[in-house]
């Protein structure tokens, strides 16, 4: 199963909707998986699942933002080209 690192900015619809199915009312500090990046930066963020990737999205103001407003997300403002918000951290086959 692949790891994905996601920034609330790369949201995709399939991706808010596996946040508000699993956090209905929102997330919680038990909820919240905290780690340091490769620059020893501390980063919190929340779990979801999808059927072949584990997202840790990380959290933040917009984050809650974009879940309570799942219904006014435009994809067509997010470049699917630019990846630089997203890391894969492990991948099996």
């Amino acid at each position: 199963m692949q790891r994905v690192i996601i920034d609330y900015k790369k949201l995709t619809p399939e991706i808010l909707s596996l946040l508000t199915i699993k956090f209905p009312d929102g997330y919680d500090d038990k909820d919240i998986i905290s780690f340091h990046n490769h620059r020893n930066e501390t980063i919190d963020a929340v779990e979801v699942k999808s059927d072949e990737t584990i997202y840790l999205v990380k959290i933040g103001k917009h984050l809650v933002d974009s879940m309570a407003n799942i219904d006014l997300v435009d994809d067509s403002d997010v470049d699917k080209n630019d990846d630089s918000s997203e890391i894969v951290i492990d991948s099996e086959e």
